[in-house]
């Protein structure tokens, strides 16, 4: 299995679990899920009286994108990925307004963006991280 790791952070950004392709030489797309982490459902409300309603419960959930994260770091081509690069940018601020971006667990703000739009069907997301941005890590 092949883990794609931040080449600042260490974080893992995506693996070899999902589908991965190179985009213009210089981006990994993989399709993704978006699923909900929590603890579920917390009471914290007494039984409820005869004035008061029932108090609500607190959700406690938040939704992420569930990516095992990506890793692969090559600096001798600098030149290829700067016409890659150009290339991929143009796509996404063709469409600025549909794009998310996340950060890795450790939410260093010196390391990668991970991009995640949907495809063209409207229900299938998928991430983009840099080529260059990111190291390969066998396990």
């Amino acid at each position: 299995m092949l883990i794609f790791e931040d080449v600042i952070s260490g974080d893992e950004l995506l693996s070899d679990a999902y589908d991965v392709k190179l985009v213009d030489g210089a981006v990994y797309e993989a399709d993704c899920a978006m699923v909900t982490v929590g603890n579920g459902d917390i009471d914290i409300g007494a039984n409820p009286s005869a004035e008061d309603g029932e108090e609500a419960l607190e959700d406690g959930a938040e939704t992420v994108n569930n990516v095992a994260y990506l890793a692969e770091n090559d600096p001798d081509s600098v030149e290829a990925f700067e016409k890659g690069a150009t290339a991929y940018v143009k796509k996404v601020l063709g469409s600025f307004k549909d794009w998310e971006f996340y950060t890795g667990e450790s939410m260093d703000p010196d390391a990668m963006v991970v991009l995640l739009n949907y495809r063209e069907d409207g229900t299938t997301p998928y991430v983009a991280i840099w080529k260059h941005g990111v190291k390969e890590n066998k396990i």
